[in-house]
């Protein structure tokens, strides 16, 4: 099997071109909400164009948090080092600075009564620290399989992880058939009640599937051809796209014309095929890291451009939410929905990129800052 090429003894060179993509990505996804969400959290289309652009740029981009963990798993499971050594790496690299950033948020806007329990209001994008500890707690444990488990194995459960992706379309389904359940608004599924969230398949679930299929991909999925490649990804991203933008956008309500307002689970139910642990965002999710990894270009830009904006990706998603809001509220008074969402991603990712590699060279202080 043909190996990822390296820049040096310790980096893989695709995955640094993945980590700046998807953060760019994280910028994509997060100007394009302000066209369908008000200031007051209401879900607000102000015209056929907001909720075009909206939906089709946010689709394109919503891959960006699967992506971020299987870049992470593909490093990092199965973990090779002492538990608490690797417990002690992770708490300096990822939870101090999330401490760090989710204060600044905190007081940036006030809401110190929910600190201890979770992210602040404010840094919503914050949830993503959560679940990605979540999965590192998890590693430790499920490494002597993984190290064992054969293809064949790992693929079987690759397999059930996927059938749980439909899962959001089920519900979908269980509701427009039969109207909400009798003990809530949410179906129950498979031994789920109100009593009981952990259900049959709450194990396989959510976001282990794809810290399985950073390993998977690994240890037993080749380096392909660019024919190869293109010919396994596109018909994998045409079908994951068609799900998830289509199922989005043609349920928005235009009967009655623009603008749409309606409460803000409406949008909640809109996004049910955005759904990160999704199968059509799984699907285009596998198809553009078939793609990263042809990337493997490792020359003086990749030094000095790539590298660097990689190594301070996670310092970028922590801030990038200070950078973004004051852009996307100036852009939007001269330009057109598009051209304000294009814009705002491009502008919030320079500048907060700039400002996560600038904080990394703070000496002593900097990697409890940005990671």
């Amino acid at each position: 099997m043909k190996t990822d090429v390296r820049a040096d003894g310790s980096r893989v060179v695709f995955l640094d071109w993945l980590r700046i993509i998807a953060c760019f990505m994280v910028m994509g996804v997060h100007a394009c909400e302000p066209f369908y969400f008000d200031a007051d959290g209401n879900t607000f289309f102000m015209s056929k164009s907001a909720a075009f652009w909206s939906s089709l740029l946010d689709s394109l981009c919503h891959a960006c948090v699967p992506l971020f963990v299987m870049t992470s798993s593909y490093l990092l499971f199965p973990v090779t080092r002492p538990t608490g050594e690797f417990f002690r790496r992770r708490l300096v690299r990822v939870f101090v600075p999330y401490v760090v950033w989710m204060c600044i948020y905190t007081a940036a806007w006030g809401d110190w009564a929910r600190l201890p329990f979770n992210f602040p209001f404010a840094g919503g994008h914050l949830w993503f620290v959560f679940m990605l500890i979540g999965l590192y707690l998890l590693m430790p444990l499920l490494s002597p399989w993984a190290e064992k488990a054969s293809k064949e194995e790992v693929r079987g459960w690759l397999i059930l992880w996927f059938i749980t992706t439909l899962f959001p379309f089920i519900r979908r389904f269980w509701l427009a058939k039969f109207g909400a359940p009798e003990f809530g608004p949410v179906p129950f599924l498979w031994g789920e009640a109100p009593w009981n969230r952990y259900g049959a398949f709450y194990y396989v679930s959510g976001f282990f599937g794809y810290m399985l299929l950073g390993f998977y991909f690994r240890r037993f999925v080749p380096a392909f051809t660019w024919r190869k490649t293109l010919a396994l990804a596109a018909p994998i991203w045409t079908v994951g796209m068609a799900i998830v933008w289509s199922l989005f956008y043609f349920r928005i309500p235009d009967c009655a014309g623009y603008p749409v307002l309606r409460p803000y689970a409406f949008a909640l139910d809109l996004e049910t095929s955005w759904e990160f642990c999704g199968f059509g965002i799984a699907l285009m999710t596998v198809a553009y890291f078939l793609i990263a990894r042809k990337f493997n270009f490792s020359g003086v830009f990749y030094r000095r451009v790539v590298r660097p904006l990689s190594e301070a990706s996670y310092g970028t998603y922590l801030l990038h939410m200070l950078v973004l809001v004051p852009v996307v509220g100036y852009y939007r008074q001269f330009f057109s929905p598009p051209a304000t969402m294009i814009l705002t991603a491009i502008t919030t990712y320079i500048l907060a990129s700039a400002a996560g590699v600038l904080l990394r060279k703070i000496p002593f202080i900097g990697r409890w800052i940005a990671g």
